[in-house]
């Protein structure tokens, strides 16, 4: 199925400046979030805590639960609401204590505690909570080790170094829009970078298969006109990659409740900057690399 002809001449390269001042600006955007908030938002997993759930069978006034919250000597606690109005996640930073005693004590500091209902209850020491941390940061560095090795070993040491850099800019974004909207950080949002990475990846690899198929065929044409001509004939396959995996995820975001939110938001992110980047970062990245490479053999 073919919904864009591969004959078009579209000029991806000829705007390179416009994407890579775009894609700055977003990076720049990103980083100084992450400064200003002195960090990311991490959740209940990374941080350590207890987190509790309670549903009300009225809808409860967040001032007035943190009050409550307050007279029970858990004035930092955070408050949000979980899929409905009735229902509200509680997070603070003691993680000691039986379960069911915490639950209960948070359950009956509300002004109705017959009304309010204790649906779950976790608790996350502090060192577990380092200690997944650790173990989220090396999953991430060991997939990237592995498509270095990867790449490198199929095409050339610079599409390795391409698409490593298309990924950075990547799961910046991702991670960015997550600082600058102010949403937790949980290991169900490094799941969904991990998937990134390998959607990402896969979309690009197809670009530089295409390059260098047309590499090997006319061999006297300029890279930026090969990267060009191999762009405009994925275009087809790429935006049909892109278009039915974002009408699923589109579908999980809005339909799939709160548990998958963060997931399939990360996802949302993830689709659009990727199936960018394949285009306008990894492929920016082989004509640079080239440029300098003549630069030096000039010299």
């Amino acid at each position: 199925m073919e919904i864009i002809k591969s004959n078009l001449a579209i000029d991806f390269l000829g705007k390179r400046r416009i994407a890579m001042g775009l894609s700055a600006i977003l990076i720049l955007a990103s980083l100084a979030s992450i400064v200003f908030h002195g960090g990311l938002r991490y959740g209940i997993d990374f941080a350590g805590g207890t987190l509790v759930q309670l549903q009300f069978k009225t809808a409860p006034n967040i001032e007035e639960v943190r009050s409550n919250l307050k007279e029970a000597g858990l004035s930092d606690s955070t408050i949000q609401e979980f899929g409905s109005k009735n229902d509200i996640l509680i997070n603070f930073k003691k993680s000691e204590g039986k379960l069911e005693a915490i639950g209960e004590k948070i359950r009956k500091s509300m002004s109705n505690p017959e009304n309010v209902t204790l649906e779950r209850v976790e608790v996350v020491g502090p060192k577990v909570g380092q200690d997944l941390r650790e173990k989220a940061i090396l999953s991430i560095i060991y997939a990237t080790i592995g498509i270095i090795i990867y790449i490198s070993w199929r095409f050339e040491v610079k599409f390795a170094l391409a698409a490593i850099l298309a990924l950075l800019h990547d799961v910046t974004l991702t991670v960015g829009a997550f600082s600058i909207l102010d949403k937790e950080f949980t290991l169900v949002v490094i799941a969904s970078i991990l998937t990134i990475i390998g959607y990402s990846l896969n979309d690009t690899i197809v670009v530089f298969d295409r390059i260098r198929e047309n590499t090997r065929r006319k061999s006297k044409e300029s890279l930026e006109s090969l990267i060009n001509m191999s762009v405009n004939q994925t275009l087809s396959r790429t935006l049909l990659t892109s278009g039915t995996t974002l009408i699923v995820v589109l579908g999980l975001f809005f339909l799939g409740g709160e548990i998958i939110h963060d997931f399939s938001f990360a996802l949302l992110i993830g689709i659009v900057v990727g199936t960018y980047s394949s285009i306008f970062i990894a492929s920016v990245f082989l004509v640079i690399w080239e440029e300098k490479r003549l630069a030096a053999k000039a010299k």
